[in-house]
């Protein structure tokens, strides 16, 4: 049983993906293409309310360009995305952007792309070249890192198990973000995605205790 237990939880390690590619950083690129300028910004974000935040920071400090276009892809255990023209024609800006960030296979990146417009029409083929190859400027200009996808959850237990608590701690590592020892004692831990389950199943069996994800 022992050994069908551990099997279990290799195969479990083995298929779960808990490291993806992102950025640290901002940077930013530039593309030019008869008269009109197209700056790129890429940008370290984890959520859609950081994302509005910057996108609106953006059109008021760049009123007077033609476009404010953008792309991201966020939540790298299920990864959501979104591509927006700002009036160019349909998909030749956003999509383009997404595009760079899915061939880069990088997540919680927003890219930003401003243009100017120098009075020469590109064409479809030209602006996807354009909007393209500006983003891809500005995360060849970033520094691409691999980050662990990490749980964070609050276990509730009684004093008296303690020492067993502690016990799965020092065994298998997850990182204590609080703690609180009181008549009942608190903890936030938090752990790399495929070893959660391993983690779970022993606090599980301490009496008393239970546990609430964050």
């Amino acid at each position: 049983m022992r050994l069908y237990s551990f099997n279990l939880h290799f195969l479990y390690c083995f298929f779960v993906e808990d490291t993806y590619l992102t950025i640290t950083e901002s940077s930013e690129g530039l593309y030019k293409e008869k008269g009109s300028k197209f700056f790129a910004f890429a940008f370290p974000v984890s959520t859609k309310e950081q994302v509005k935040v910057i996108i609106d920071e953006f059109r008021k400090k760049y009123h007077d360009a033609r476009h404010v276009c953008f792309a991201y892809r966020i939540n790298p255990m299920n990864i959501e995305t979104r591509a927006n023209d700002d009036g160019e024609p349909s998909g030749t800006a956003g999509k383009p952007m997404l595009g760079v960030l899915v061939s880069k296979d990088v997540v919680n990146v927003l890219l930003v792309v401003v243009r100017y417009f120098g009075g020469t029409l590109l064409g479809t083929s030209g602006l996807i070249n354009a909007y393209r190859t500006a983003s891809l400027d500005a995360l060849e200009q970033n520094t691409i890192v691999e980050k662990k996808i990490e749980v964070a959850f609050t276990i509730h237990f009684g004093y008296l198990v303690m020492n067993d608590v502690m016990k799965v701690i020092k065994e298998d590592g997850p990182t204590v973000l609080s703690q609180t020892f009181d008549n009942e004692c608190v903890m936030q831990l938090q752990i790399r995605q495929s070893e959660y389950e391993k983690v779970l199943s022993k606090l599980q069996k301490i009496e008393g205790l239970t546990v609430e994800d964050i």
